[in-house]
């Protein structure tokens, strides 16, 4: 009975650490193709890295689970071997055995715990990076965007000035042929005014 009443957290944090090691895959894959996908190769390597310890960190994870899942098996096969070896003892023995198995379990119920807020705690850092990485690409869009729009500011800036300074030449030379005009219009008059005779 003590026996069944423990295998049941042992089997809920069994789940909860199969699903956060899911959860851990799934974000550690995401964040490894945002990483792949950006433009500066130095936040690429930047993202790489992180990605690299996080894996890291998972295999770690995954080490001490399956250590503290061996350390469980092997606790109760030696108390079932203990078990049928004794064989039916006094209550006294059988109280002391199923106190050792409740606190094995308990500790082993700890340890598996553990784990799971080991890997509760990197599911979080996974997403905060991912936030991080999406803020940042949407960021360098609107700056993108920006720059798109200034590029047009700008181009029909030039087309405005180059117009201008055709407009400044054609000016010019429109001055400077009725300036030409005005000048000989006025020696026309003084050559008539003046030597009539020519």
């Amino acid at each position: 009975m003590a026996a069944a009443a423990g295998g049941v957290p042992v089997r809920v944090c069994h789940q909860e650490i199969v699903k956060f090691d899911l959860e851990i895959k799934a974000a550690v894959q995401e964040l490894e193709q945002m990483a792949r996908e950006q433009d500066k190769e130095s936040e690429k390597q930047a993202l790489l890295q992180e990605v690299e310890n996080h894996k890291k960190q998972m295999l770690s994870n995954q080490a001490a689970w399956r250590k503290a899942n061996l350390a469980c098996k092997i606790a109760i096969d030696n108390s079932e071997k203990d078990q049928l070896l004794q064989g039916r003892d006094s209550l006294r023995q059988r109280k002391t055995t199923k106190e050792s198995l409740a606190e094995s379990a308990s500790n082993i119920t700890e340890s598996l715990m553990s784990i799971s807020r080991m890997m509760a705690q990197q599911v979080q850092q996974s997403e905060e990076t991912v936030q991080t990485l999406a803020n940042s690409s949407r960021t360098i869009l609107e700056a993108n965007e920006e720059f798109k729009s200034m590029s047009g500011t700008i181009q029909l800036g030039r087309k405005l000035i180059t117009k201008y300074n055709r407009r400044e030449l054609t000016d010019k030379l429109l001055i400077f042929l009725a300036l030409a005009l005005f000048l000989a219009t006025v020696l026309y008059i003084l050559k008539k005014r003046l030597f009539p005779f020519l």
